[in-house]
């Protein structure tokens, strides 16, 4: 049974550093956050957040809603990885969060 480019789920990562010192750069800095937790992403660390995706049509479609929403000032990045070298993650300190681990769980349920 061969495996469609649907049926892989991907994890797409979203780093980013916005400038914060002033009140008008942190609104802005705040409201990206918001989107991306709208968008269905998680913060994994203070600017890293990553969100599950179902393909690869859904990786470029969240990545064309980010184009969208980026801040005019400081960077954004992002990258893709497969769930298989999502769970080769190394976690040196500290504990996952519940989203992390239950997100991935329940897309897999629906």
């Amino acid at each position: 049974m061969s495996v469609k480019g649907d049926d892989i789920f991907m994890r797409l990562f979203v780093f980013f550093d916005l400038p914060v010192a002033k009140k008008e750069q942190r609104k802005i800095a705040t409201r990206f956050r918001k989107e991306l937790v709208n968008e269905g992403f998680v913060m994994l660390q203070f600017s890293v957040y990553c969100r599950t995706c179902r393909g690869q049509d859904i990786v470029e479609r969240e990545i064309r809603r980010i184009e969208k929403i980026i801040p005019p000032e400081g960077n954004v990045r992002v990258l893709q990885v497969t769930e298989k070298q999502y769970g080769n993650m190394l976690l040196l300190t500290g504990e996952p969060k519940k989203e992390e681990i239950y997100g991935a769980v329940q897309l897999l349920l629906f």
